[in-house]
């Protein structure tokens, strides 16, 4: 009878129901985390030595959600045995990490997985305040936001020669961006006019940044490269009583230590050979690039007086003896110059590369360095970018997946990832054709259906209104 007047009342029915529903719940619940606490192990009924290596084959873009199961597979991924199986089964993954600063000078890092095909926002850089250039604990810290090139090189020239203190007015700029050892690093730059020499790293395992230990002197605009694995720092300027003063000083860190070392200065040779008042009252030298080739660091360098920028070579550094010797005439006369006499380079698949903007606005050639000959050569004469005179960094290159990659925005202001086909060691590209710049999405778009063989393809774009370019690199853990 109980049951027959229990079905006739479906309210009490219904509530008979959840409340044996709920109760079960809480059962499963219970015996969920009583088995957990009693079976440890990464995966149920298998040695934690088996299913780490099960998770060490997993794609990293799965690794975000993964981390959620449990505990223990939190702390499987972000060790770092995890990630030395990952190498030896040739599982490493290379991202593209790009920086891009927003009209409030705020910095944002975006991840490109060539895998799940989508990008992935990074987490904010700190918040840093720094007083006179110095550090004065975290209790003295004040608002910092550790800002790429969050003024015009121009407006830094015009400062450092006394036509514009810009760097009273915009407080952070001209930090520089080096990854190596599987990390990103962010180092110096401006803060209140003074030139700092704090260093942060973002780590992708446990995706969070941490201060290191700082440069030994205050930096802005240097040049960063990786030899060795070790990141190497040059030149840069200070910021003195007599305002910008460039620097000569190089020092090298190294990320298993977690400290720094001196280089010998360069010498500036080229420089040296004009009279010396000239060269104090107009005329200063100035590292505009820098990258690792053939087991050297080659350092272009050029002298400027506003608003004239003179190619002066450069110097090439040996970590086999220490010392620092003149560039080739013909690497350091050639090589391609952007904006305010920067010189962009990439190196793939062991060739040194260079993007040279003056053809046209639309247009630039790709230039490739002939060691042999000592002379810079087009491979490509025809890379559709489109160079905004008003943005400090039009475009960027990389070496990605093997491949040559340039970055730019394109007539609809949406940031394109261009992946050209790798062209002969000397010789031309075997076709001048390119895809047109697509429209804004998260994903990679699809190659052009149609073409025998595709130079240029736009492999991601991502929307970015008013945002423009600082810097990329490649992380492959």
């Amino acid at each position: 009878m109980g049951a027959i007047l229990s079905l006739n009342n479906p309210k009490a029915s219904a509530g008979k129901i959840f409340e044996v529903s709920h109760n079960e719940a809480n059962k499963r619940q219970r015996t969920l985390s009583s088995f957990c606490e009693e079976n440890p192990r990464l995966i149920p009924s298998l040695p934690d030595e088996i299913s780490i290596q099960i998770l060490a084959r997993l794609p990293r873009a799965c690794y975000l959600d993964v981390r959620s199961v449990s505990r223990n597979w939190k702390a499987a991924l972000m060790s770092a045995e995890l990630y030395k199986l990952r190498k030896e089964f040739g599982k490493t993954e290379e991202w593209l990490y790009l920086l891009t600063k927003t009209g409030g000078d705020k910095l944002l890092w975006y991840a490109l997985d060539p895998l799940s095909r989508k990008w992935q926002r990074l987490p904010l850089m700190p918040n840093v305040a720094m007083e006179d250039g110095s550090r004065r604990g975290l209790s003295a810290l004040r608002r910092w936001n550790v800002v790429g090139s969050s003024i015009k090189i121009a407006d830094a020239i015009r400062g450092w020669l006394g036509r514009k203190d810009a760097l009273d007015q915009i407080p952070f700029c001209g930090c520089a961006i080096a990854a190596v050892d599987g990390c990103l690093y962010v180092l110096g730059g401006f803060s209140k006019a003074s030139a700092m020499s704090c260093v942060w790293r973002y780590n992708p395992v446990s995706n969070a940044w941490n201060e290191v230990s700082p440069m030994s002197v205050g930096r802005a605009y240097c040049k960063t490269g990786v030899l060795n694995n070790k990141l190497f720092v040059v030149g840069g300027v200070s910021r003195g009583r007599g305002g910008l003063t460039p620097l000569q000083s190089a020092e090298v860190f190294d990320p298993q230590t977690s400290s720094w070392s001196p280089v010998p200065s360069m010498p500036f040779s080229k420089a040296q050979v004009l009279p010396t008042a000239f060269l104090a009252d107009l005329l200063k030298p100035i590292a505009t690039g820098m990258t690792s080739y053939r087991g050297k660091l080659y350092v272009p360098q050029s002298l400027y007086c506003w608003p004239f920028f003179v190619d002066v070579g450069g110097e090439v550094y040996d970590p086999a003896t220490n010392t620092w010797d003149e560039m080739p005439t013909g690497m350091g006369e050639g090589w391609p110059a952007r904006q305010a006499g920067t010189k962009l380079s990439v190196i793939v698949d062991g060739d040194l590369y260079a993007l040279d903007p003056s053809s046209s606005l639309d247009s630039a050639q790709i230039k490739l360095y002939d060691c042999q000959d000592d002379s810079w050569k087009v491979v490509e004469g025809d890379v559709p970018i489109r160079d905004f005179a008003d943005s400090e960094s039009p475009y960027l290159l990389a070496g990605f997946l093997g491949k040559l990659h340039v970055i730019t925005k394109d007539a609809n202001h949406n940031i394109a990832v261009m992946q050209a086909d790798r062209p002969n060691r000397l010789g031309p590209f075997s076709s001048t054709s390119s895809t047109p710049i697509g429209e804004s999405s998260e994903e990679l778009s699809q190659p052009a259906v149609g073409c025998e063989q595709i130079i240029w393809e736009v492999i991601a774009t991502r929307n970015a209104g008013s945002a423009e370019l600082v810097s990329c690199q490649i992380l492959d853990i």
